[in-house]
């Protein structure tokens, strides 16, 4: 009996013994006098019963401990990897003398974080240091004036677009919006020289898991469907819509969850298809032509043997030649990928561009443009490929300070002087989700109000517009003698200059901290005419000043501080105007039979966290929605954060507190639910659950407040299953009958359907005040 006892005890401690420990540098506990100028770092991770195993890790240092927050030498990033030793030193190059502070962070293989205490390694004399980044400063007369050339016999790389990612379920309500307002909102978003003018559009492929703000639908659910794929979801038709827009729009895709049928190899022959099937959707139903793939798993890395063997070839075998891969699409690595390419010609040749997400990092405030985020190295930019951002910032547009607009341009313009980074994606190019979902502020702008039609416009579509509006991809070069900094000690106040290719055309982009004086001298080969002027500040956005015609080549122009000015020999840019709808809550009361839309199209005004809702027949000929993923997915953050509860989407006012919902279901199989006072993405609410043989049990979050069962419940029919709630009280109907009654919290929340992973039937939504 005592070693029983003895066991359960262990076991209990067993399970919460998760941690990590052993920290050492060069094999040693908190070491001095470290020469070798990348030192290796290990630790020991003591896992639980629910994850043994290491998944992932995350190495920040810094200077000092406080710093560690927001890592001023090194962050790691996220990196889905069991090592845990002989790991390589990849920050800013290390001084004599330097003592660096530093922690990890572990996540278990079935989640669960972990955080070591702080350590620390203190260098001696180093062996070879390395040398740390020099931007280009402009030189300035004494009188604080400063110096630019511009020289058409300048060398530059090409410039390769600013860009957005539609992902996460960000663009979700703008599908609902009616003309012409989504016309206006997408001409805003796409159109060239009118608003923002986003060059390159990187769409999810969904896999009808949660991938951050909700869930995308697969085009291939199942392995059948793979022979005739599906065209599910808004994002064809957004690429769509830019490029009947642009017809120089660059597209893209890339997957962050899988459907099920591909588990648990994403790396296979069969994936390769998967791929391959989105562009056939692309191209045969929608007639796009898209460019690049990100051949990865968002910010989880590649796999090298399944892109050379598999997917280049099976891209060329399906008449895809000229679609190009972008990789690995991480947000760590820290550029580690051309380690490998320079020692790799097949996986060299493969990969025609390189994109990481978070140059920037993480620091969302005024300093995130001096923060040290994560560099490309060296190595990188002497290999020749292209450099992206292809993911960054992931803020609200809202604001001009802060991380806001100014600050996004101020990255423009960083990524390229540090970088030598052509291309950058903003994440996302529109907010449209509903409240209290995740993320629901990011966005250069704003459109979730698809009902009263209302959007806003937000200063970050002007910060970008200073950039796409004067230059566009391919045809316009950097010009680096005339790229630099005001002050070596900051990114806050700086300029690039870009020529196009094909005339005698330029255009200066400058970003201030302070008060500043440019004296600008313009070399034979490039447009002296005149020079029009547009700037931006707190207060108003994209106003064009008066033109400037130089004297003898030259001219000089003072800038007030905290703003970004387009300076530019072209013409044709304008800020795109339209009226806008007043603002209103979500109609009230409300129904919903789903009979004004297609089958297969997306149900109005939902939003689908996890799993995907289609429009689908009944058999009386009529609509309904239905649950149409038929097994869990492969969720692409299955190592760092707790998944989405089963398939389920919001509809609705998240201030909804007092009322009465009701809905229509047939269970085919498993379970159905009707969930009120519901916010976020993780059903947090009241939730009614009811299973094919009767059985029910009321829910608020995961907690369950009653239950039970219906005798002779058949299942073979279609049952009513309503929710009222008043203040503290809940009374469940089933087919107009009470069957339960609770009282206790008081909230407020949306309309809530989830599903087992079956085909599932909703209808005859309804939500009205309580009789």
């Amino acid at each position: 009996m005592n070693k029983i006892v003895c066991l359960i005890v262990f076991m209990c401690s067993f399970s919460y013994a998760s941690e990590v420990k052993d920290l050492k540098c060069e094999s040693k506990t908190n070491p001095t006098g470290i020469t070798i100028n990348k030192p290796h770092f290990s630790w020991t991770f003591i896992g639980d019963a629910k994850s043994p195993k290491q998944g992932g890790y995350r190495i920040v240092m810094a200077t000092s401990p406080e710093k560690l927050k927001y890592p001023d030498l090194w962050d790691s990033g996220p990196t889905s990897s069991s090592q845990s030793s002989s790991i390589q030193y990849s920050g800013a190059p290390l001084k004599n003398g330097q003592r660096v502070f530093w922690k990890v962070t572990i996540w278990g293989n079935n989640r669960g974080a972990v955080h070591s205490e702080v350590s620390w390694f203190e260098m001696g004399e180093i062996e070879n240091p390395a040398k740390a980044f020099q931007p280009h400063v402009f030189s300035k007369s004494k009188k604080g004036i400063i110096k630019i050339n511009i020289n058409s016999k300048d060398t530059g790389r090409t410039f390769e677009g600013i860009g957005a990612v539609s992902a996460g379920a960000s663009t979700d309500l703008l599908y609902d919006y009616k003309d012409p307002i989504r016309s206006q909102i997408l001409d805003l978003l796409f159109k060239p020289k009118f608003g923002a003018g986003f060059q390159h559009l990187k769409v999810e492929m969904g896999g009808g898991e949660n991938s951050t703000c909700g869930s995308e639908p697969s085009h291939a659910f199942t392995r059948e469907e793979l022979k005739n794929p599906v065209s599910r979801g808004y994002e064809f038709w957004l690429m769509k819509e830019a490029k009947n827009r642009n017809s120089e729009m660059i597209l893209e895709y890339l997957p962050w969850s899988f459907p099920g049928w591909l588990k648990p190899n994403i790396y296979s022959q069969e994936s390769a298809e998967y791929f391959v099937a989105f562009l056939d959707v692309a191209k045969k139903q929608w007639d796009l032509d898209i460019d690049w793939v990100a051949a990865a798993e968002n910010e989880n890395d590649t796999n090298r043997n399944w892109l050379v063997n598999y997917m280049r070839p099976t891209l060329d075998a399906s008449g895809y030649q000229n679609v190009k891969i972008q990789g690995p699409d991480d947000n760590s690595g820290d550029w580690k990928i051309f380690n490998d390419l320079e020692k790799d010609s097949a996986f060299n040749e493969v990969i025609e561009a390189v994109g990481y997400h978070y140059v920037s990092g993480r620091e969302f405030t005024d300093n995130m443009v001096d923060g040290r985020g994560r560099p490309t190295t060296e190595k990188a930019k002497q290999s020749g490929k292209p450099l992206w951002a292809s993911e960054d910032w992931s803020w609200t547009g809202k604001d001009w300070d802060g991380a806001g607009a100014l600050n996004l341009a101020r990255l423009y313009n960083k990524f390229y002087i540090r970088d030598k980074i052509t291309k950058t994606l903003i994440w996302a190019p529109i907010g449209s989700i509903y409240k209290s979902v995740t993320w629901d502020k990011a966005g250069a702008m704003k459109a979730n109000e698809p009902w009263s039609g209302y959007y806003e416009v937000w200063p970050t579509i002007w910060a970008t517009a200073h950039t796409t509006q004067f230059s566009t991809p391919h045809n316009w070069e950097y010009l680096d003698g005339a790229c630099g900094l005001f002050d070596a000690s900051t990114y806050k106040g700086s300029v690039v200059t870009l020529k196009d290719k094909n005339s005698a055309n330029w255009s200066m982009i400058i970003c201030t901290a302070n008060t500043e004086t440019l004296e600008v001298k313009i070399k034979k080969g490039l447009a002296d005419d005149k020079i029009y002027v547009w700037k931006s500040d707190a207060e108003n956005q994209f106003v064009e000043l008066v033109s400037i015609v130089p004297k003898k080549r030259s001219f000089t122009i003072q800038l007030d501080a905290n703003s970004i000015y387009s300076l530019t020999t072209t013409t044709g840019q304008q800020k795109g105007w339209y009226e806008i709808p007043e603002s209103k809550v979500f109609p009230f009361p409300y129904k919903e039979d789903y009979e004004d839309r297609k089958v297969g199209d997306l149900p109005k005004y939902h939003s689908d966290q996890k799993g995907s809702f289609e429009i689908a027949l009944k058999a009386d000929g009529t609509n309904c929605l239905k649950q149409i993923a038929p097994e869990p997915g492969y969720d692409w953050m299955r190592i760092y954060r707790r998944t989405n509860i089963k398939p389920h989407t919001l509809i609705g006012d998240v201030n909804w507190k007092n009322f009465t919902c009701s809905v229509d279901v047939y269970i085919k199989d498993g379970n159905v639910e009707l969930g009120g006072r519901v916010k976020g993405s993780f059903l947090n609410g009241y939730r009614f659950l009811i299973e094919k043989n009767g059985n029910w049990k009321l829910m608020y979050n995961k907690k369950t407040l009653t239950k039970g069962n219906i005798i002779d419940f058949d299942s073979n029919i279609w049952h009513q299953l309503k929710l009222k709630f008043q203040d503290k009280d809940v009374e469940v109907f089933v087919d107009n009958e009470s069957i339960t009654k609770a009282s206790h919290d008081v909230s407020n929340g949306y309309i809530s359907f989830a599903s087992s992973y079956h085909g599932n039937l909703f209808d005859n939504l309804k939500v009205t005040d309580n009789d």
